[in-house]
């Protein structure tokens, strides 16, 4: 199928009391999303730290290693969801143990038939490696879907391009990147870089960023985020390559429709081909 439509949440951060609060809050989310025909729903980056405003009864909120303990809550929440409304879900990030002991920032896509496919953030900022104790993921996936192949890279991912020119190269046509900044230069660095890739790679990008804020939990207590589904700048496309955006800081949805075939179609014979003309003889190609 070229043609699918694709919803980001602007998830409202706030504190909750319970898990049945939190599972409230995305139901709602994604039972909006489906009254709108979507095939795929993007969550934001770091959006489970709400679960730690529960707190332990002292009225502090809870460490960040405290996250993996709720893996199992939260699997099983999307997984239904997406089985129920028949959708592909991007459970945003949530936190999960690592191998080497540390933790990992890692997406989650929950396909309609119950299967679980993940991709762990590949780059650390400073706040998640010196005071989150996190490691980076291993290594880049792709995941085949009855609608294509997508990608999922996290935030500060964007932000390089050789990962998402990797992630092309193995047959990604749509990006969803979801994001977790606190001001406007952290919002603007990954709304830029999601512009930049999706020209240099002629591919969509679909991001989306925490808004509100977590009064108790520590590096969650301010978010800047905006929705928005992205293109490359070309005649078939919006001139800004902006597909749709969400209203800064609003609690709110963006849905678009996108054509995965106009993508082959300017690759091919666009007013600029910039996948096609990359020079390797020049620098390294991943394909």
């Amino acid at each position: 199928m070229k043609g699918l439509r694709v919803c980001a949440v602007q998830y409202k951060l706030a504190d909750i009391g319970h898990f049945d609060e939190f599972a409230f809050q995305v139901r709602h989310y994604v039972r909006n999303a489906s009254e709108y025909g979507v095939q795929f729903v993007l969550f934001p980056e770091f959006f489970t730290t709400q679960l730690l405003s529960i707190g332990d009864g002292s009225g502090a909120a809870l460490g960040i290693d405290r996250l993996p303990d709720f893996t199992e809550a939260y699997v099983t929440l999307f997984q239904s969801l997406a089985a129920e409304y028949g959708m592909h879900i991007i459970g945003g990030t949530h936190v999960v143990a690592a191998k080497d002991g540390k933790l990992n920032n890692a997406a989650h896509l929950f396909y309609p038939d119950g299967r679980v496919e993940k991709q762990e953030k590949l780059h650390m900022t400073p706040t998640e490696r010196e005071e989150w104790s996190m490691s980076p993921g291993e290594g880049l996936r792709v995941f085949d879907t009855e609608f294509g192949t997508i990608a999922m890279l996290t935030c500060y991912d964007i932000e390089f391009p050789e990962i998402v020119r990797m992630a092309r190269a193995k047959g990604a046509d749509i990006i969803f990147c979801p994001s977790c900044t606190d001001d406007r230069h952290g919002f603007y660095r990954v709304r830029y870089c999601c512009h930049a890739r999706a020209v240099e790679n002629q591919v969509y990008i679909v991001t989306t960023g925490t808004v509100g804020s977590l009064r108790k939990v520590d590096f969650m207590r301010a978010n800047y985020g905006q929705a928005a589904v992205i293109s490359p700048n070309d005649i078939p496309f919006p001139p800004a390559g902006i597909m749709t955006e969400g209203v800064i800081n609003d609690d709110m949805l963006v849905v678009a429709d996108i054509d995965v075939s106009l993508l082959h179609d300017v690759r091919a014979a666009g007013s600029v081909t910039t996948w096609r003309d990359r020079r390797t003889d020049l620098y390294g190609d991943w394909s």
